[in-house]
C-alpha cells in the first residue's frame, strides 16, 4: 500500500485529523520563507499529541547542520532537504535524510540535482517556493524514475487525481500540501479524508 504524508502542518487539529484519516507521516516547514511555516514551539506541542507509529517530517531549504540537529532535537524523525546539505559535524545526519529532486532535462528518467540515493522526493521543480506549489510532474517520466529507487511523489496532488497519480507511477509514498489545504497551513479535514481514501483505495 502506498504511504501517504500530509506536509505544512501549523495545527494541532489538522494533525490529529490526519492521523485520524490514516496519514503515516506528517511533515513540518523549517523554511521561515514558506507560508506553511511551523516554528519550533509549535512542532514541539502538536509533536507531543502525536502517536510514534506517525513520521514527523521535517521540511528544510538549504539547512545548515544545527538547524537539523534542533528539529530532531524537537522530535523530528526524518529531514526532507530541498537544495543543499550540510556537512554533519559527526560525519552523519541526526535524523535519516531524504532529498528532494526535480525531473531533469537530461533523459526521460534523469533528476535533478542527481542523487544516487534509494529513496528520493520528486516534486515540481520552483526554485523559489520549493513546494507547494500545486503543479504537477510529468507522472509517465516519474514511473520510469520510480522502477529504479523508491519515490515520494509530490506536486499538485488532490483528491481528484491522487488514485491516477498512484496507478501511473507506482510510487512508494505520496505526499500532499496544497491540494487539501482550505488556505496555506489550514488543511481542510473533507479533503484530506477524500485524499486518503482515495490513495488507500487504489492498488
Amino acid at each position: 500500500m502506498t504511504a501517504i504524508k500530509i506536509c505544512g502542518i501549523t495545527r494541532l487539529e489538522d494533525a490529529e485529523a490526519a492521523v485520524a484519516l490514516g496519514a503515516n507521516a506528517l511533515g513540518f516547514v523549517w523554511w521561515p520563507n514558506s507560508p506553511r511555516h511551523a516554528s519550533l514551539e509549535v512542532v514541539q506541542r502538536i509533536g507531543a499529541f502525536l502517536p510514534p507509529f506517525v513520521i514527523k517530517v521535517g521540511v528544510f531549504v538549504n539547512p545548515s547542520a544545527g538547524d537539523v540537529s534542533q528539529a530532531a532535537a524537537s522530535g523530528i524523525q526524518l529531514a526532507q532537504i530541498h537544495g543543499d546539505v550540510p556537512t554533519w559535524p559527526a560525519g552523519r545526519p541526526p535524523v535519516p535524510v531524504i532529498r528532494a529532486v526535480h525531473l531533469g532535462s537530461d533523459g526521460a528518467d534523469s533528476i535533478e540535482p542527481p542523487v544516487p540515493d534509494a529513496t528520493i522526493h520528486l516534486d515540481a521543480h520552483d526554485p523559489k517556493r520549493h513546494g507547494g506549489t500545486g503543479k504537477t510532474v510529468d507522472w509517465t517520466r516519474a514511473a520510469l524514475v520510480a522502477r529504479l529507487r523508491r519515490v515520494v511523489l509530490a506536486g499538485g496532488l488532490t483528491p481528484a487525481n491522487v488514485a491516477e497519480a498512484i496507478g501511473t507511477v507506482r510510487p512508494y509514498a505520496v505526499d500532499v500540501a496544497s491540494g487539501v489545504e482550505a488556505s496555506p497551513g489550514v488543511k481542510d479535514h473533507e479533503l484530506m479524508r477524500r485524499f486518503i481514501a482515495a490513495a488507500k483505495e487504489t492498488v
